[in-house]
């Protein structure tokens, strides 16, 4: 509705005004009268009508000059001056301060009626045409801003101002739904900022590549929002259901100039894309715990076969301390590499296949119950955190070491030997696999050699032997494929060997034992 303000010296002439026509029906609402120029000067200020009818004959300032003065003053609301003059001198000056409408007593209903609708047309077309405008600017300034945040603009004093950024500090935050789950509830946490703040104006809001983007913006939001970390990082962890229990945060380090925005922004949008990497329970991810890459930051081959290794080396050796060690170990390697989390997932997919592939290779006489390899590549794609995906190793390796475990070891030596007759036929040294069981290898040598009562090398050799004599009674592979087979990659040297500790060449052996292999 707009508003009309009614101004004549006659109290008769006023009501007559309120109820010639049907202001309502033309979209207008009386806010108010006055009986002299003074009074209408300072009512029509104060209340700012978007119509006055005014009488031009007024006591204590006449209604021109109520016209002048106010217009002095910049009012823009239209007027229709009523006189009892038809005198040409009064409508030219009534029409130089923008008057619409100069109408002559007795006032005529239907030009009267005729003018307040000509009006209320331009009234109309103008608040089209300003809130095409305020929307415009809105989107324009949207842009400005968004452009301002994400990508860096050069700006002025005056668009500084008009987006009221004169601001000593600022600092970007990304919000997204914690849950994963279709239909869970979300809160906005730029309304939850609107409560806390006091409805004080100090963020900006717009989203961004579907998710929702927080500007804050001068040292009292800093604050607030440094407030909020504390409280939920370190003192009251969201309860579940609470609002803030269905956000995840992440935000960009504080800034002080607007051209460094992009950085606080970047940091921020590149947090949020590694919830992966985020504990249980984890609702926030700030600039401190960004990653440290540097010029061996991206996933490598031989780091995948490191950790494969060592994983089943630990895995025979039954030594659950240095598994766990691995796996924080891989965790913080992971983290620092700056793959997709798709190749982090693909990379960890095949770190267990490889493990599951060699102790099945290493333990064929054992049905171990491994999961199905597309159950493995499954369930890893699926889980959204890295420590999911640890747990899971976790309890396979857990399984692993149930099913492989020898029930009469008794001490770390029965875990050498095991691990010795199951890996006979790899470069084994005692250099390599002490640190498996937590020992330098001088010490373990020492342990070794006075239980057993022979040298580490020593044993090796003889179970070495003892396998490579099975496999000539055989008969089905030559005198170097069981060299080979046994662990001995020079056939010489082997020959040597199985003459030591068998008194006689592997082709003797063979023949001595009814053997009729040929022999190269």
């Amino acid at each position: 509705m707009y508003t009309v303000f009614i101004v004549d010296d006659e109290a008769l002439i006023r009501d007559g005004l309120k109820q010639i026509i049907d202001w309502e029906a033309l979209g207008f609402t009386v806010c108010g009268e006055a009986s002299n120029g003074e009074d209408a000067e300072k009512e029509i200020l104060e209340k700012q009508p978007d119509l006055t009818l005014m009488d031009i004959r007024m006591p204590r300032k006449l209604g021109l000059d109520v016209v002048a003065s106010v217009r002095e003053k910049d009012f823009k609301g239209r007027f229709i001056i009523l006189s009892g003059y038809s005198d040409f001198k009064y409508a030219q000056e009534a029409i130089r301060y923008g008057v619409e409408f100069y109408l002559t007593k007795p006032i005529d209903e239907d030009e009267l009626l005729s003018s307040v609708t000509t009006i209320k047309a331009a009234l109309d077309s103008e608040n089209r045409d300003q809130d095409t405008y305020d929307l415009l600017k809105k989107k324009a300034r949207n842009v400005i801003l968004h452009d301002l945040v994400t990508v860096g603009l050069e700006t002025d004093s005056d668009t500084i101002a008009d987006l009221e950024l004169e601001a000593g500090i600022f600092q970007v935050v990304i919000y997204e739904n914690f849950n994963s789950q279709p239909g869970s509830t979300f809160y906005s946490f730029a309304d939850l900022l609107k409560v806390s703040n006091k409805q004080e104006h100090t963020f900006y809001h717009f989203t961004e590549d579907s998710k929702d983007v927080i500007l804050l913006k001068g040292t009292y939001a800093l604050n607030r929002f440094q407030d909020f970390l504390n409280h939920y990082e370190d003192v009251n962890p969201p309860q579940k259901g609470s609002p803030m229990d269905s956000l995840f945060i992440s935000y960009g380090r504080p800034v002080k100039q607007l051209s460094e925005l992009p950085l606080s922004y970047k940091d921020a949008a590149f947090l949020i894309s590694r919830r992966f990497f985020c504990m249980p329970g984890q609702h926030t991810l700030g600039y401190a715990e960004l990653p440290h890459f540097n010029t061996a930051s991206t996933l490598q081959p031989e780091k995948l076969q490191h950790y494969a290794d060592y994983l089943v080396g630990y895995l025979q050796t039954f030594n659950r301390k240095n598994v766990v060690t691995t796996l924080t170990e891989m965790e913080n390697y992971l983290y620092n590499v700056e793959n997709s989390i798709s190749e982090v997932k693909l990379f960890l997919t095949d770190m267990y296949l490889r493990i599951k592939e060699k102790i099945n290779l290493i333990y064929n006489t054992l049905t171990i119950p491994f999961p199905t390899n597309s159950n493995v590549i499954d369930y890893i794609e699926k889980k959204p955190y890295l420590y999911e995906i640890i747990q899971f190793f976790s309890e396979q390796f857990e399984m692993i070491m149930n099913a492989t475990g020898n029930p009469s070891r008794n001490n770390v030596l029965d875990d050498i030997l095991y691990y010795i007759d199951h890996n006979y036929y790899n470069n084994i040294k005692l250099e390599s696999i002490a640190p498996l069981f937590g020992y330098n290898s001088a010490y373990l040598g020492k342990i070794f050699n006075k239980t057993v009562g022979e040298s580490f090398n020593s044993y090796v050799d003889h179970v070495r032997i003892e396998h490579s004599k099975e496999m000539l009674l055989a008969g089905n592979l030559k005198v170097y494929e069981v060299a080979e087979r046994v662990g001995y990659r020079n056939v010489d040297y082997f020959h040597k060997k199985f003459r030591k500790y068998v008194g006689e060449s592997p082709a003797e052996f063979r023949k001595q034992n009814g053997s009729t292999a040929e022999d190269e």
